[in-house]
C-alpha cells in the first residue's frame, strides 16, 4: 500500500501543473509503484492468486493507459517510459 508521503512524492515528480492530480502520467506512474510492491509481494507468497488477479488488472490498465497517452501525447509517453524504464 502507497503511503500519502510516496504518493505525494510520485504527484510532485509527475504533474504537468500545479494541481494536477489525475493526468495520465500520474496514474501510471502511481500504478506502476503499486505493480512493483505487489509483484514483490507475489515472490514471497505465490499462491495468493487473489492478489495476482489484482495484480493483472493494474497491469491492464497501465497498459491502456500507456496506449491512450501513447496516441494523445507521443513525447510525453517516450520521456515516461524512459522514466520509470518500461517496456514498449
Amino acid at each position: 500500500m502507497l503511503t500519502k508521503r510516496v504518493k505525494s512524492r510520485i504527484i510532485s515528480e509527475h504533474k504537468k501543473h500545479e494541481k494536477d492530480t489525475g493526468s495520465a502520467q500520474v496514474q501510471i506512474a502511481m500504478l506502476s509503484r503499486r505493480i512493483e510492491e505487489l509483484s514483490a509481494h507475489l515472490k514471497k507468497n505465490p499462491k495468493d492468486n487473489h492478489s495476482r488477479r489484482g495484480l493483472l488488472k493494474m497491469v491492464s490498465q497501465r497498459r491502456r493507459l500507456l496506449a491512450y497517452l501513447k496516441k494523445r501525447e507521443s513525447i510525453a509517453y517516450e520521456k515516461l517510459v524512459k522514466k520509470l524504464d518500461l517496456k514498449k
